[in-house]
């Protein structure tokens, strides 16, 4: 480092620590192009429709997989930036921190007036989303007098804002948060009243927020594509384009949109008629291999049957949208550290759950008592361990108890929220869903126990 290069650092760092970075020229260089670095630099957001950790702790989503697709097809590696807003986002491709903006972007005719798009590669529609508790609205007009909630930044704002020409009094409230996410969680435990979502996300949403209502479409047809920086070249916009045609050509795009949104609908609300129905046929299928199960690991074979039918339905030849497959749908990698050779066969399927769930369970504090000790290790057989205990550690801070169960119900959503997920070891998760699975669980374990027949007189958890 040069003594000028020295002398303008020391400037900065006094300059950040008055306030007048920005006055001082000591704003971050723009990040150089990736035909020059071999590095593709990509604002995202945490999103379970966009980019997340799996339960391996490894980055996964749609937007991933499309993004890294494309950074490899170019040669480059891809290097992703997640903001904490949606405004922070588009704010970090602006200043040249980032070559794109990669989050289910809609490119609406209002934002294209200010951003710059990339190819489309995608449709939604834009839901006006109500809870259980009011008189759900049919039209635009109903919405006056009623607490909407929108993220900032985002076109459903824009949309809203359209409508508000000839309706003066309807009113919203903008919030800084990354996605919908967290608005339909306030939907729907009655924090607010409507929130607008599009459809992806809400398809996801619906896995753990079943009373959501649909009210009516705000947008329909709305392209979803990348924002592209506007010093990026027109080699690069030709690339982007060459990209998506391939894609296209070869349903690659159809494929990944399979991947993670053809099974969204897994996590239901406990399915009662469904669960009677298959065990009179399917569960007797398999019910030898859940039984030498439990000889094994002590497991009772309905809950292992229960946590087979949450994850599977009891298919067998059952593959999740993140990969995971199977009766017991293991990822690829718990497979592997289980000794599970062929993940899709019932027998050894069984056995590696097991084996997994007292792995999970035998790696939490002595303390915590059963049955929650079995709760929370089937939690996290659905986030991965590293994540349950950071819900540990979050419980203990905000006061619960991380040994009772019943608190950590209330602390796992907390796990995708913008205020503790930065401040977390293993970052952003989707602990409600995790819950949702664990949940789920104990219903159909009760049904299970209710009907059939414990093995060689093992007990049952209440």
């Amino acid at each position: 480092m040069t003594r000028l290069e020295r002398m303008r650092q020391v400037v900065c760092v006094l300059a950040m620590l008055a306030g007048f970075a920005l006055l001082a020229g000591c704003a971050p260089d723009p990040v150089p192009p990736p035909e020059q670095s071999g590095e593709l630099v990509v604002a995202t957001r945490n999103s379970p429709t966009t980019y997340f950790l799996d339960a391996d702790g490894k980055p996964s989503g749609f937007e991933f997989d499309l993004v890294s697709r494309f950074a490899e097809a170019q040669g480059w590696k891809a290097r992703f930036v997640v903001a904490d807003t949606l405004d922070a986002m588009l704010e970090t491709v602006a200043k040249g921190q980032a070559h794109i903006a990669a989050a289910g972007l809609t490119a609406s005719d209002e934002r294209r007036r200010a951003l710059r798009f990339g190819p489309t590669y995608g449709q939604i529609k834009e839901w006006v989303i109500c809870g259980p508790n009011i008189k759900t609205p049919r039209r635009i007009d109903d919405l006056p007098g009623l607490r909407v909630e929108v993220v900032a930044g985002s076109s459903h704002v824009d949309h809203l804002k359209a409508f508000q020409r000839r309706l003066p009094a309807l009113k919203w409230v903008v919030s800084d948060v990354s996605s919908s996410e967290e608005l339909l969680e306030r939907v729907d435990i009655g924090l607010a009243d409507c929130t607008v979502s599009d459809s992806d996300s809400l398809d996801v949403a619906r896995n753990f927020h079943p009373t959501l209502r649909d009210a009516f479409v705000l947008a329909s047809a709305q392209p979803q594509a990348w924002v592209v920086g506007r010093g990026m070249s027109t080699a690069f916009s030709r690339q982007l384009v060459s990209f998506f045609k391939g894609l296209e050509k070869e349903r690659t795009l159809a494929l990944l949109r399979e991947r993670y949104f053809g099974h969204v609908t897994r996590l239901n609300e406990a399915d009662v008629l469904g669960i009677l129905e298959k065990r009179a046929t399917l569960l007797q299928e398999f019910k030898p291999h859940l039984q030498a199960a439990q000889s094994e690991t002590g497991l009772d074979w309905r809950l292992l049957a229960a946590v087979a039918y949450q994850e599977s339905q009891w298919d067998a030849h059952a593959v999740s949208f993140t990969g995971v497959r199977g009766l017991m749908m293991l990822t690829e990698q718990t497979a592997d550290q289980l000794g599970v050779k062929d993940r899709l066969d019932p027998r050894e399927s069984i056995l590696g759950g097991a084996r997994y769930i007292i792995m999970l369970r035998d790696g939490l504090p002595e303390q915590v008592p059963e049955p929650d000790r079995t709760w929370m290790a089937l939690a996290a057989y659905n986030l991965g361990s590293g994540h349950l205990h950071d819900a540990r550690r979050l419980a203990r801070a905000l006061g619960k108890n991380p040994d009772s169960w019943a608190d950590m119900k209330a602390v796992l959503p907390l796990l995708a929220k913008r205020e503790h997920a930065g401040n977390l070891k293993y970052g952003y998760a989707r602990g409600g869903e995790a819950r949702a699975m664990t949940e789920n669980v104990r219903i159909y374990f009760d049904i299970l126990a209710k009907y059939e027949k414990p093995y060689r007189e093992f007990l049952a958890l209440d």
